[in-house]
């Protein structure tokens, strides 16, 4: 998974572009199943909205731009939440009938949150080690040390997404599907959007 990760991101900087086309796939990883190209979009609108985010930071953006920014970051946030929800969505396919062991226990998140936070280590990996090449030896150290952090944190999440997917498959852990239920996108429940 975290391969595929890393792929898609390799392949979003051949443009660098937050407007290139999305590609589902590219010459040196073949998507081989549904799940894959899931993941891969997931992954795609991360790195996106990483870039934008990096777009509206100078404080010399002109307002009007920023604010389009903003929108788009805001829908990337609504699609990326979908698509988290539908990564869940497949893992209860998978394990919402397998039966709970009388200890089984809940997790604090569900598998699709943990991998959200994969994907976005893929991003912060590729460019920390960026940063761990350029500039000058204090600003490398500083990122190599960073870096240094970053991977560890990767064999631990990957550990931990290894085990409980074990753990849900064997009944150790309960299955459960939790929404995020925002409200500020939502006009029916916005009151700065519903009192208009």
């Amino acid at each position: 998974m975290y391969d595929l990760f890393t792929q898609q991101v390799i392949e979003y900087h051949k443009t660098d572009s937050v407007d290139a086309e999305f590609k589902i796939q590219n010459s040196e990883f073949k998507i081989q199943n549904s799940f894959q190209a899931l993941l891969w979009e997931k992954s795609w609108v991360d790195t996106v909205q990483w870039h934008l985010e990096d777009l509206v930071r100078p404080a010399d953006v002109e307002p009007a731009y920023a604010l389009t920014l903003k929108r788009r970051i805001d829908a990337s946030n609504q699609h990326r939440t979908d698509l988290v929800e539908r990564i869940d969505d497949h893992y209860m396919a998978e394990f919402g009938h397998v039966p709970p062991q009388p200890d089984a226990r809940l997790n604090t998140e569900t598998p699709a949150w943990a991998i959200d936070r994969l994907s976005i280590l893929a991003l912060k990996v590729y460019h920390f080690d960026i940063e761990a090449h350029r500039g000058d030896e204090a600003h490398r150290a500083r990122c190599q040390a960073k870096l240094d952090t970053l991977l560890a944190q990767r064999a631990d999440l990957t550990t931990a997404i290894d085990q409980l997917l074990d753990d849900l498959a064997a009944g150790r852990r309960l299955m459960r599907l939790y929404r995020q239920m925002k409200m500020y996108n939502d006009p029916s429940l916005n009151p700065e959007l519903y009192k208009k």
